[in-house]
């Protein structure tokens, strides 16, 4: 037979390149820091008065409550009865009244209601009462055994506090409730200064934390993040309370029984 000889060295090999060292400091993984605007879902294009400059702002208005006011100005429509048709009165101009001033009236301290200004007052102090209520919740039916659905029966037979009798009755306390919180509103709405009615730091801030203006914005960034989820967990206690007749630890308990078969 035939011997067939391959010489060495007429064949060439390519030479893989060898692989990139990863900088220091960084993952070799495909991670990227997101340097875009977050928003509340992805590839959308935000209402145009939600611009991002507010804390907290994720583009989030379906409905659009918080665009801002404009009044179409219109004419009187013809009224005389000797006419076969009397038109209708046409468009005079349209009217932009000024929104988010704030004036002394303690029932409406806002020039208009539909404001985004007041919207974000409003969500602040839902958020910081929802994030006092989870958290009460949770620990008053931890500590006492009562479900906060039952409490109110509780209070009824003896005013308490943290299973401590107190030499009142739920109707004095509510007058008290009543009193202190009619004087923290009042007070609260002699504030003319929009940043400071949700921000009054002073007595509110002991620690000193917002004197940096960039830990400041992260501070609130965070604070409106958990009012957010504790309003929603407030929700969810609510209606959980309305499904299961539970409190929040026994409507806990029942969802771990799930897993058990029972």
């Amino acid at each position: 037979g035939q011997t067939t000889m391959r010489r060495a060295g007429t064949k060439k090999v390519a030479k893989k390149a060898a692989p990139k060292k990863a900088a220091s400091g960084t993952k070799a993984v495909g991670y990227r820091k997101f340097e875009g605007r977050g928003l509340w879902l992805p590839d959308i294009d935000p209402p145009s008065w939600l611009d991002g400059s507010m804390v907290g702002d994720r583009g989030f208005d379906p409905l659009g409550l918080g665009k801002p006011v404009e009044y179409v100005q219109m004419d009187i429509d013809g009224l005389d009865q000797n006419n076969a048709v009397n038109k209708a009165g046409r468009v005079v101009g349209t009217l932009k009244p000024d929104i988010d001033e704030v004036s002394t009236d303690s029932f409406q301290p806002y020039s208009e209601v539909f404001g985004i200004e007041r919207f974000r007052e409003c969500e602040l102090i839902h958020g910081r009462w929802c994030m006092l209520a989870t958290l009460g919740v949770v620990v008053a039916e931890a500590a006492t055994g009562v479900s906060w659905v039952d409490a109110g029966k509780v209070e009824l037979a003896q005013t308490q506090y943290f299973n401590l009798d107190l030499p009142f009755t739920v109707g004095q306390v509510s007058w008290i409730e009543a009193a202190l919180m009619l004087g923290v509103e009042v007070l609260r709405n002699t504030e003319l200064d929009t940043e400071k009615r949700c921000y009054p730091g002073g007595a509110f801030d002991p620690l000193n934390l917002a004197a940096d203006d960039e830990r400041a914005r992260s501070l609130k960034e965070a604070e409106i993040k958990h009012g957010r989820l504790a309003m929603v967990a407030f929700f969810g206690f609510g209606t959980q309370a309305l499904a299961t007749g539970e409190g929040a630890l026994g409507s806990l308990s029942k969802f771990a029984e799930s897993f058990n078969g029972n």
